[in-house]
């Protein structure tokens, strides 16, 4: 199903408004593993709120933002901007700031890849500072009621009404802004069952959201839906979108490209076959994890932390 979204249409979605993660490099390691629940998502905080916000040029009107939070990018011009995810709400004035910096237009939609906190946490601010939130309609209903994120073992109440997506899509939703075609489409269940690409035609920039870990083992949220083969699937789906000049945001680490995006599958489709073969002959889970099944690629993928054990066991149990 798609949904057409006319220029003056899409103008209205911000104007009745008026005028942070899990970065892999701490929140996959064993040593957060090990933290408790309560301090977990206040020390993600503190980090939204002491981290400042790298900007990288990607396009005439589009920029990467990086922070403590989920990669963000931003998008600029006289129909009004547009954010990509919102980090934590503590990371909210420095996303401001940054947004500031490179461009005087007037606020419009905010556009959630998927409902981790790290992702959607801002949206309150970002909501009160004159942005509309849409998001699949999966983020709607899990922001809109207690939810956790088990593995990590983070609680979160439901979120307040200024932070819950008011436009959802279920499928995909496309439509012109700021001079370039933009299109979001649902991936089938794959981080978690909530993710969405936004791709900007034009300016061949495709941010992936969580199904794209750069240079780090992923995090998948079993929990609501995530697997192994469904984030290998919508890499696959995102692969054969990109070119070799597009620029590949992913969910988390450095700016990619088709070469990135390749690699990863590569890697987690071996990871894959590697613990499914053992699986297969009665190995437990913690047999698997003991022997090294990422070994061969850890030079590589953990050059920004993460935890290769809780990888493996996420794989074991989604095979």
């Amino acid at each position: 199903m798609t949904f057409q979204i006319n220029r003056r249409s899409f103008l209205r979605l911000g104007m009745a408004t008026g005028v942070a993660s899990l970065a892999p490099r701490w929140a996959l390691s064993q040593a957060a593993e090990a933290a408790p629940p309560t301090d977990r998502l206040a020390q993600m905080r503190a980090a939204g709120a002491s981290t400042p916000i790298k900007t990288t040029k990607l396009y005439d009107n589009i920029w990467l933002l990086q922070g403590a939070g989920g990669n963000m990018a931003v998008q600029s011009g006289k129909d009004g901007v547009l954010l990509v995810d919102s980090s934590f709400a503590t990371a909210v004035p420095h996303i401001r700031e940054a947004i500031a910096a490179v461009s005087n237009d007037a606020p419009h939609a905010l556009i959630n890849t998927h409902w981790h906190v790290d992702h959607v946490d801002g949206n309150e601010g970002m909501h009160a500072a004159g942005f509309h939130v849409i998001a699949h309609e999966k983020t709607k209903t899990r922001m809109s009621a207690p939810s956790e994120i088990k593995l990590l073992h983070i609680s979160l109440p439901a979120y307040p009404a200024g932070a819950i997506p008011s436009t959802t899509l279920a499928a995909t939703l496309s439509h012109k802004h700021n001079g370039d075609s933009v299109e979001l489409v649902h991936y089938d269940p794959a981080h978690t069952d909530t993710d969405i690409y936004i791709h900007f035609h034009n300016a061949d920039v495709l941010h992936c959201g969580d199904i794209f870990f750069n240079k780090t083992y992923p995090f998948i949220d079993e929990g609501t839906g995530g697997s192994i083969g469904g984030t290998i699937d919508a890499a696959q789906k995102s692969l054969a979108l990109v070119g070799d000049a597009t620029k590949v945001i992913p969910g988390h680490g450095p700016l990619g490209n088709k070469a990135d995006l390749k690699l990863y599958i590569d890697m987690l489709s071996a990871v894959r076959d590697n613990v499914a073969a053992l699986k297969k002959t009665g190995t437990s889970e913690q047999e698997v994890i003991a022997k090294k099944p990422t070994t061969q690629f850890d030079s590589d993928w953990l050059r920004s932390g993460g935890s290769p054990d809780m990888f493996v066991g996420i794989v074991y149990r989604t095979v």
